[in-house]
């Protein structure tokens, strides 16, 4: 277990449930249920998944069998963008806690930090005509609603995703509620270190997406020049030190260094190999410093589908400049 600033306990990986292009609900559904009773607590959620009632289901089927209690679980949510503002926060966690059959969640997260809605599924080179950049006031307008939420104790804390260190330095000054968790695609090749660190810094506990890779991922987030994660060779040659697939060496990794992961799996043989993984048999110190060389700064989820008129490329989502991008 992880601790947050609130003094929470958190669970070291989680279940994610975003089932790409290639599974429904039903089988994410069936997914959390079984890996729930093979030991997992923390699942992870969010409205534009399209699942949350399948998935909350599972969660009261799975409580109502004793295999687990509520209080021993740690669910996740997010608001999506076309819900960001005043009032709309409120309105998606209403529906989040009926389709999750719970009366509260236990991180509810800004999913993207801009309020640029496209439908889900849509091909890569779709644009929203009314997409903007992001400004302090406008996101900061979204994160009061979201502190209104923490205080009526309908989430037990608050998270913020694909953020970047100058968003971070502009909002977190302003926040009278500090984020619990931030969630960033994290995996090997992609290591976002400077991020990393700087939410360490910050008290703030680091969930990594997408951390073996995401070989499930959209076709539109797919690029020529990716790097497959699990074909490294270091990486390869780690895992056969452990005698393990070079999926879970990510999981290990990510662990160790002091991250949570939340692959997807809807096979139970792999979300009961990932548990163990992310529970057992650390990387050793000169295996982490291996894998601390393989970042090859591999961004897979680019969010191009949020760009707004005018904006250069996916490049200006993420500020690399150091400046946001207006």
């Amino acid at each position: 277990m992880f601790h947050l600033h609130t003094g929470e306990a958190i669970p070291t990986i989680g279940l994610g449930t975003f089932g790409s292009d290639k599974y429904g609900p039903n089988e994410i559904a069936e997914a959390v249920y079984g890996a729930i009773r093979s030991g997992y607590r923390l699942i992870d959620c969010a409205s534009v998944y399209g699942n949350e009632d399948k998935v909350g289901a599972a969660i009261e089927r799975a409580v109502k069998e004793g295999a687990v209690r509520r209080d021993e679980l740690f669910i996740n949510s997010k608001v999506w963008n076309d819900m960001h503002g005043r009032d709309d926060p409120m309105l998606s966690l209403a529906k989040t806690l009926k389709d999750l059959r719970v009366d509260y969640v236990d991180c509810f997260f800004v999913h993207w930090p801009f309020p640029n809605y496209h439908a889900p599924g849509c091909d890569g080179d779709s644009r929203n005509p009314d997409s903007v950049p992001f400004r302090t006031e406008r996101f900061l307008a979204t994160w009061r609603e979201m502190e209104r939420l923490y205080r009526l104790g309908l989430t037990r804390c608050l998270g913020m995703s694909n953020m970047t260190i100058p968003k971070l330095e502009a909002i977190l000054p302003c926040c009278e509620v500090k984020p619990a968790l931030i969630e960033m695609e994290m995996h090997p090749s992609f290591q976002q270190k400077e991020l990393f660190d700087y939410c360490v810094a910050c008290g703030i506990q680091p969930v990594g997406y997408s951390p073996i890779g995401s070989p499930s991922r959209p076709a539109r987030d797919r690029a020529p020049e990716d790097v497959v994660d699990c074909e490294m060779p270091e990486l390869v040659s780690i895992a056969k030190a452990h005698n393990v697939h070079p999926a879970l060496v990510c999981l290990k990794w990510q662990v160790g260094r002091g991250s949570i992961p939340i692959p997807f799996s809807v096979k139970p043989e792999q979300y009961e190999a990932n548990l163990r993984a992310a529970t057992t048999d650390p990387l050793t110190e000169d295996e982490m410093r291996v894998m601390s060389t393989l970042d090859r700064g591999c961004r897979l989820i680019k969010g191009q589908v949020f760009l707004w008129p005018g904006a250069n490329g996916w490049e200006d989502l993420w500020d690399l400049d150091g400046e946001i991008t207006l």
